[in-house]
């Protein structure tokens, strides 16, 4: 199975991404991150901002800060496996919400987040760090991984439950194979070794 199969979930809301304020904006608007030790400047990097419809209730307006500026850090918007829920990406941090319920909105451990793969056979989203994996279900965070590179790392292909992929170690300067089980996030392998 490929691993960037252009495969999504189904949802019950729509929503586009805004290239501009809206003249007139909805009565119901809402900024993400929230209060967050660390995180007080964060729009001041930017945002992207989103007009979301769903299920149920009118349209509203989502501000996500950019959590870089640098262009290859990804931005873009997701289904998630919870068919009420959203993934908006904005800079390499990502903002998971009910989109009934917006004004609670968890944003990723996971930063920056470098590459976002929805695998519909396994019910998750898997979000891809310069370290670490980290694989979003219909409940919640299903796992994080533990580090599988000093610095990068590269998904190869799934097998069944078993994700493939290489991560580098910087002692010997060589991307290293590692396996990793979808179902609980441990895997076997990968370039984060220390002798």
């Amino acid at each position: 199975m490929p691993l960037l199969a252009p495969d999504t979930f189904p949802q019950n809301w729509s929503a586009e991404i805004l290239r501009t304020s809206p003249l007139i904006a909805p009565a119901r608007q809402f900024t993400y991150p929230m209060q967050i030790a660390g995180e007080e400047d964060s729009l001041a990097r930017g945002a992207l901002q989103l007009l979301v419809r769903p299920a149920a209730g009118g349209s509203y307006l989502v501000t996500c800060a950019l959590g870089f500026t640098d262009p290859s850090m990804p931005t873009g918007l997701y289904a998630c496996p919870n068919p009420g829920q959203l993934c908006a990406v904005a800079g390499g941090y990502a903002y998971l919400a009910d989109t009934t319920a917006p004004s609670a909105c968890t944003l990723l451990p996971l930063k920056p987040v470098t590459a976002v793969h929805p695998l519909p056979s396994h019910n998750l989203l898997l979000f891809m760090g310069f370290h670490q994996l980290l694989a979003w279900g219909a409940d919640g965070m299903a796992w994080q991984s533990s580090r599988l590179s000093w610095e990068g790392i590269t998904l190869s292909h799934i097998e069944g439950d078993q994700l493939h992929g290489f991560g580098w170690n910087m002692l010997t300067d060589k991307e290293v194979p590692f396996t990793l089980d979808l179902r609980t996030g441990t895997h076997t392998g990968g370039g984060y070794q220390i002798r």
